[in-house]
């Protein structure tokens, strides 16, 4: 199971960022948690009033797992794209989570049949690559799209493509995700 000093460097990442005081030496972090100083791949979540606020991560891990979470939270909460900065009036109605993933693996797939029969819905995250087309979804999607048919076609969409997309046989990873999650407020400071 994760351990909650997960969330607990997010919430200071966010709260120094907003607040100026949070702050927390990454040293003592490494060497309290030797865990953080492998490389991991992390997704960072935000969720407002029950709506996705911010969502930022790595599908393959490329630095440490701490330095991977510190810039992720950031970025979920100040420069995701999809939405303005987070300010502090969201705070009291905010959600939390942290997902730590696998390495990604190929799916070896004949047709997008065999591809379905080859996913474990509620289970895999997947990465769709084809050219400059590129998109994931984390497991927890599958929350909301419930069918592989409907994963599928919106993993297509957010790649930038549309479900033809899988005649041309594109390269598809799966991954697993472990995750932690609480009220941004009930979790305990650093």
């Amino acid at each position: 199971m994760l351990d909650s000093i997960l969330l607990k460097i997010a919430k200071a990442v966010i709260l120094d960022k907003l607040e100026g005081r949070h702050e927390f030496k990454k040293d003592t972090l490494e060497q309290k948690y030797p865990f953080l100083n492998y490389d991991g791949a992390s997704f960072v979540t935000l969720k407002y009033k029950g709506e996705l606020r911010g969502c930022i991560g790595s599908v393959v891990a490329h630095k440490t797992l701490l330095d991977d979470i510190i810039s992720n939270a950031s970025s979920a909460a100040f420069s995701d794209p999809r939405f303005l900065p987070l300010n502090e009036d969201e705070l009291n109605d905010l959600i939390l989570e942290v997902s730590v993933l696998t390495e990604p693996q190929p799916i070896d797939y004949d047709d997008y049949n065999d591809l379905k029969s080859k996913i474990d819905a509620d289970v895999d995250g997947l990465i769709l690559k084809y050219g400059s087309y590129q998109g994931t979804f984390l497991p927890q999607v599958w929350e909301q799209l419930k069918s592989k048919d409907e994963f599928l076609e919106h993993l297509s969409y957010k790649s930038g493509t549309n479900p033809s997309i899988y005649e041309k046989h594109p390269e598809i990873y799966k991954y697993q995700v472990e995750a932690i999650e609480e009220d941004f407020n009930e979790i305990l400071p650093l």
